[in-house]
């Protein structure tokens, strides 16, 4: 049973392919909208899928974990797989902690490098750099399929710190990195709406054919940036993520928009 978090496609492709046939692929974002946060673990694993948010779990799914309740016969091989640009900071830590108050401890923990789509920082405008990047994931991801089916346990990632300094990014994380009012729209905008469907907290409604953010939080994951046809979002003054390009794995592989 899979468990993923995906706001531009990067996650929900690794799950994807590390996925057995006939496994449950469960995506958090839907589950939260649902309110179903109980499941049965029925083929023998349990895995956790996410991107790294400020040295740590985004907010969706540090909720869904939070509130997550699992029924299994026996204990399941129990992972983390998290997808970074930089470093995967405390995630997986973060993760276990949450877990084993549930009185399930993590066997083995993953990362993925991939497109980091923070374009506050990070400039994906390079169209080739990012290609290569896709490139070198998907060797990791096939060569996590195969330690995944061997069952590997223990730590298999590079770029960590320790869970106290997620913790304290956290707290940046919450009070500030978080608040909707960091987000605008241009003149640019078209009003197609598709930030206001496609936002995983439902942050956004449209009011005079203009995105308005309702939530003072979202989980700040851009994916209505992300996904704007005009690139009309912003996030601060705009000028870092107005240059720095956007991104969904899907516009780089091909394949159909989420």
């Amino acid at each position: 049973m899979l468990f993923y978090f995906s706001a531009t496609g990067n996650t929900k492709h690794v799950a994807e392919k590390i996925k057995e046939p006939q496994e449950e692929m469960i995506s958090i974002e839907e589950a939260c909208k649902a309110e179903s946060y109980e499941y049965t673990v029925k083929d023998g694993r349990f895995g956790i899928l996410s991107p790294t948010y400020a040295w740590g779990l985004p907010g969706i799914v540090y909720a869904f974990l939070e509130k997550l309740k699992l029924r299994y016969e026996t204990k399941p091989y129990s992972f983390y797989v998290g997808t970074f640009g930089t470093t995967t900071g405390a995630a997986s830590s973060i993760a276990d902690s949450l877990l084993k108050e549930k009185g399930l401890a993590l066997d083995a923990k993953f990362d993925i490098r991939m497109p980091d789509t923070w374009t506050v920082i990070f400039d994906l405008s390079n169209a080739e750099k990012v290609k290569t990047s896709l490139k070198q994931a998907e060797e990791e991801i096939n060569e996590l399929k195969v330690l995944l089916s061997e069952k590997k346990k223990g730590k298999e990632m590079d770029f960590t710190v320790p869970e106290f300094v997620g913790r304290m990014a956290k707290k940046l994380y919450d009070g500030k990195m978080r608040k909707t009012k960091n987000l605008s729209v241009s003149d640019a905008c078209i009003g197609c709406t598709l930030c206001a469907k496609k936002c995983p907290v439902q942050a956004i409604e449209m009011q005079n054919k203009k995105p308005v953010w309702v939530k003072e939080d979202c989980t700040m994951c851009l994916g209505c940036l992300h996904r704007c046809p005009k690139h009309a979002i912003y996030y601060g003054n705009g000028k870092a993520t107005n240059a720095h390009g956007q991104y969904t794995y899907q516009k780089y592989v091909g394949e159909k928009s989420m």
